[in-house]
């Protein structure tokens, strides 16, 4: 029966390397292996662990027998090589135990500086004890080794090198897998930024400042007869905020400054209050170009009242046909004319006639009762 051993995998290195140490201690404990492979060989998920590294369990120094009894209880060494390590008596001392053991084979190689078989001191990533014991020829898994262009696809591969020779399965049947979901997780990272960079981009501009324009229009039949408006009075209702403008003339447009960018696209309460107009108050969608539709009121200039009066006789004259710009009219007993004309023929000032005579023969607008149009 296979030897049971307490871990899987002792890391040597030296103290230089300590963060490599640890990163490859956590890549190896925590990677996942396919479940068909799983299935087929027995294993658990993650079946590299527990991995020995000094710091999380004792500090490095003289192979103690405590060092010792932990090599024993490995089933296979991985060296981090560089050419810190290469000069490390210790790490060589743990090379040397482990091959004693007659393990040789599960001696592993993980590379992270320098160069293989260089022959140059400061260059050198292999300890010397691997030429003195006469170990076999070994490559190691390279995390510099130029095979894709970016050197974080490198250094997993490198990583899928050591795991596949500590499992003893093909390179490939871990790589093409192992590759995909790399592919598939640097997409999801380009994704979740792009959404993360699109929502502060969103962010930010909602919270922009923008100037809005509102321009009036006649949403009733225009009458040029009639004056234009002039001096309307704007108010625009943001959230808690309102603001205020004055529009001079129909070719004119108010300006309303500052207008937090989140309220572009939503409503607004806007009211208008213009001389011969109806007051407007209603709810518009906010652009940054506004056309707010106002509507003349029809009476200023198209309800006519006037009453006929004969200064002779100080009376009033009722009971009398007189035509408004050539509608008719008759006036009531208290000698008042009442006419409503339409928006289309409306005027500023009315011309009166009648089969009898008049000393007035004009009405201006607006009028009312206290009007009058005398009577010889």
């Amino acid at each position: 029966m296979e030897k049971q051993y307490k871990y899987y995998a002792f890391i040597s290195y030296n103290s230089h390397d300590t963060a490599w140490g640890k990163r490859l201690q956590r890549k190896l404990e925590s990677y996942r292996m396919p479940a068909t492979l799983c299935s087929e060989h027995g294993w658990e998920r993650k079946p590299i662990k527990p991995v020995f590294f000094a710091p999380t369990d004792i500090q490095p120094g003289g192979l103690t027998v405590e060092l010792q009894e932990r090599l024993k209880a490995s089933r296979h060494l991985i060296v981090i090589c560089s050419p810190h390590s290469a000069q490390s008596e210790w790490v060589g001392k743990e090379i040397t135990f482990f091959h004693s053991l007659g393990r040789t084979d599960n001696i592993h190689f993980f590379i992270v500086e320098g160069t293989p078989h260089s022959g140059n001191k400061d260059t050198e990533c292999f300890n010397p004890v691997i030429e003195e014991l006469r170990l076999p020829e070994i490559l190691g898994a390279n995390i510099h080794e130029r095979v894709y262009r970016w050197s974080w696809m490198n250094r997993e591969r490198a990583y899928v090198q050591l795991i596949t020779k500590l499992l003893g399965v093909e390179f490939d049947t871990i790589w093409q897998r192992h590759r995909r979901l790399l592919i598939q997780k640097v997409v999801s990272w380009i994704i979740g930024a792009a959404i993360i960079l699109s929502t502060l981009l969103y962010i930010w501009i909602t919270n922009q400042p923008v100037d809005a324009t509102v321009q009036l229009r006649e949403a009733n039949e225009v009458n040029t007869e009639l004056p234009l408006p002039e001096n309307a009075i704007v108010t625009m209702t943001v959230g808690e905020e309102t603001k205020t403008d004055t529009i001079k003339s129909i070719n004119d447009c108010g300006l309303f400054l500052h207008i937090p960018h989140r309220f572009i696209g939503k409503e607004v309460r806007m009211t208008v209050e213009c001389r011969n107009y109806l007051n407007t108050d209603t709810m518009v969608v906010l652009n940054k170009e506004v056309k707010l539709n106002i509507h003349r009121d029809a009476s200023v200039f198209g309800d006519v009242h006037f009453t006929l009066w004969n200064p002779d006789a100080e009376t009033v004259v009722p009971n009398r046909t007189v035509y408004v710009d050539g509608i008719k009219a008759i006036s009531d007993k208290q000698g008042k004319v009442s006419l409503q004309i339409p928006l289309p023929q409306q005027k500023q000032r009315y011309h009166i006639s009648a089969n009898i005579t008049l000393l007035d023969d004009t009405i201006y607008m607006p009028c009312g009762d206290s009007d009058i149009i005398r009577v010889k």
